[in-house]
């Protein structure tokens, strides 16, 4: 990882890499299942991804920092808007995905599926 366009590249992916919660490592310490980027035909970053449970931590926490405040100190429709956006990402594939919304919402499993079956309904 030398290079001044090296380093450039590595600047403009890393808020991606950030935002999904994965880790930047030098290609030569990737594993079979990183993602090695190439730029300018040379592997100049791997990519571990997060497992898909750490990956629905990672969204809650960036949800809340983008609110300002724990998600379960949001009103009804922002909770049910959250939930939306979840579901549109993926989250409730995840395994204990309700349970952890619904923790992180500081509501009920039940409560989480009625703001699923809604979003159906309308």
């Amino acid at each position: 990882m030398t290079g001044t366009g090296d380093e450039s590249f590595i600047a403009a992916v890393k808020p991606l890499v950030d935002a999904m919660g994965g880790e930047m490592l030098p290609p030569d310490e990737a594993g079979a299942d990183d993602v090695v980027l190439a730029w300018e035909g040379a592997d100049v970053l791997a990519v571990r991804l997060p497992q898909l449970a750490d990956s629905l931590d990672h969204i809650l926490a960036a949800m809340e920092r983008r609110r300002g405040r724990p998600l379960a100190e949001l009103d009804r429709k922002s909770k049910q808007e959250v939930v939306r956006i979840l579901e549109a990402r993926g989250a409730f594939a995840v395994r204990h995905g309700v349970e952890t919304v619904a923790g992180a919402l500081g509501v009920s499993r039940f409560t989480v599926y009625n703001y699923l079956n809604r979003e159906k309904e309308g």
